[in-house]
């Protein structure tokens, strides 16, 4: 017997959702209250998004940017212009003008598809673009006319209006590209990584198993890590794929506004990067009883380690699971996943190793591979104890970057992460820093992660970074920079000592320096590149104390 050999292309997947759910909806804050359409209107509008770009002569293979919050013209857009044929550039609006020409001359974008109040932020490249055709802009209900010195530019709901409201999917090749996202560039020129209906399409397949987000059509999602972030980490696919009710709350990104969206909605799951989940309790501690989170029962952390602290305050107080995930934009972008209880076995452990569970960057999802290897690149034992570069490879994982060969990021078929860590005995990955974010001080590797976490389970902390400085004796030592928490009187001196409880003395922070804020990148995480460049401007050296 021959078994069909059906290509694997979105379509098959987006469309289900408006299929068995027609009347689920999607709901997008707006300033004037929540906009609100059906699934199937979701499909409807992006069949018309489709037949707009095909007549405006975009071809199978011609990148459509998007340069826009979480909301449904962006989930339309997620929708039609993979599906068509066409590749999906979600250009990260928290860019630099710098960045955002160098990305979108090197990505080729023919259209590029923006939020209304955003529109100032891609002006300053009006003239710079020389791939590009036609702007379409998305009003904001109520914001009133827009106005724009980008070329060819008309309003979305009205460039798609009088078009048919089907569309007849293309047979592609599966290893066709559908989407382009680049990466954050914290060494050199952010880097293109394309993702393929096949990658994509077993992403979401995987990322749909129970054991793994627990998703299912009965839930309601709240998508809060952008949708321009890696693909929002794959979770419209996901949620337009089952039929669940989605949430956007656009940009109104404030704890608060979040929380109101949330509470309205009686969301269940959400997803959001841990200054996210920082500022959502911070919000929650300030205004104890305001919102109504019975429904809401788990939430994915990405993009940076979350502290233990923040994970157990979440369970206890909310009886909200933390579910961490780990990946990279070349993961496409999921890889492994952490859950309180991810075994049989662990059901009769105590509490506190659920806990210590959650921590982790947590276990494979099915289809991958992952190693821990020497500097000579021999595959480490999985003893919890011996740390290593971490590779992976599967059927999702990058295998090179778009028209920008990096041959060093790559090992034969395993990508090199950048990540160090350990895998444990439970086949658990234990990251403990990023190859370049560790700090080496007296020819001893000190782990800037681990003091992180630490330092911001201190009550009176709101954020933490470690990072190196230059040392006249010892090369590198560690130092922390410390974000108060509103109202909090903490002192170095309290610091010192409890990161003295945990670590040696010449592991912990020679001197703690207090800031109003910590510089994030634009994907959330902790900009350690630019505080390190900060502190060189300032001329800073810690003295010889030892």
């Amino acid at each position: 017997m021959t078994m069909q050999r059906t290509p694997l292309l979105l379509h098959r997947l987006l469309d289900r959702g408006a299929r068995i759910a027609p009347l689920e909806e999607v709901v997008t804050q707006t300033p004037e209250g929540p906009h609100r359409q059906t699934l199937a209107q979701t499909r409807a509008r992006a069949c018309q998004l489709a037949h707009a770009l095909r007549a405006a002569g975009v071809q199978p293979g011609d990148r459509v940017a998007s340069f826009a919050w979480n909301g449904h013209h962006h989930l339309e857009m997620y929708q039609a212009v993979p599906c068509m044929g066409a590749v999906l550039h979600t250009l990260n609006i928290r860019l630099s003008t710098g960045e955002l020409e160098y990305i979108a001359n090197h990505a080729g974008d023919k259209i590029i598809i923006a939020d209304q109040d955003l529109l100032p932020a891609l002006e300053p490249l009006a003239g710079k673009l020389p791939t590009l055709e036609r702007v379409i802009v998305c009003a904001e209900p109520g914001a009133g006319p827009w106005q724009t010195s980008l070329p060819n530019a008309v309003d979305y709901d009205e460039w798609i209006a009088g078009h048919p409201a089907d569309y007849e999917w293309p047979e592609l090749d599966e290893n066709a590209p559908m989407g382009l996202c680049y990466t954050s560039g914290t060494t050199g020129n952010p880097k293109g990584v394309l993702y393929t209906h096949r990658s994509t399409y077993l992403h979401t397949m995987a990322q749909c198993m129970t054991d793994v987000f627990e998703l299912s059509a009965v839930d309601i999602v709240q998508e809060i890590v952008p949708m321009f972030h890696a693909m929002s980490w794959g979770i419209p696919f996901s949620a337009l794929t089952l039929g669940a009710k989605q949430v956007l709350p656009h940009r109104f990104m404030q704890p608060e506004a979040l929380l109101d969206l949330m509470a309205q909605e009686q969301v269940n799951f959400s997803a959001g990067v841990p200054t996210i989940w920082q500022g959502v309790r911070a919000a929650i501690e300030q205004n104890p009883g305001r919102w109504d989170l019975a429904k809401l029962d788990r939430i994915t952390c990405g993009g940076s380690a979350p502290p233990l602290e923040l994970i157990r305050w979440f369970w206890d107080e909310l009886g909200v699971e933390v579910i961490q995930g780990w990946g990279m934009t070349e993961t496409n972008p999921l890889a492994t996943y952490a859950r309180r209880i991810a075994k049989r076995s662990q059901l009769s452990t105590p509490a506190e190793e659920h806990v210590a569970n959650q921590g982790k960057a947590g276990m494979l999802i099915p289809g991958l591979e992952l190693q821990v290897v020497d500097e000579n690149w021999k595959p480490l034992p999985h003893d919890g104890k011996s740390v290593g570069e971490v590779l992976i490879r599967g059927p999702w994982i990058c295998s090179e970057y778009y028209n920008d060969p990096q041959p060093d990021k790559f090992h034969g078929d395993w990508l090199v992460t950048g990540d160090v860590g350990v895998i444990d005995s439970e086949e658990y990955l234990v990251l403990t820093d990023r190859s370049k974010d560790l700090i080496k001080s007296g020819g001893e590797w000190i782990s800037s992660i681990d003091l992180e976490n630490h330092i911001c389970a201190l009550p009176g902390v709101a954020q933490a970074a470690v990072v190196a400085a230059p040392h006249p004796k010892w090369d590198e030592r560690p130092i922390a920079i410390v974000v108060r928490a509103p109202g909090a009187g903490i002192g170095e001196q309290e610091i010192q000592q409890h990161c003295l409880a945990r670590f040696a003395k010449w592991q912990a922070p020679d001197e703690v320096l207090f800031r109003d804020e910590i510089p994030l990148t634009s994907t959330g995480k902790i900009d350690k590149k630019t505080i390190r460049a900060a502190l060189q401007s300032e001329g800073y050296t810690l003295p010889d104390l030892r």
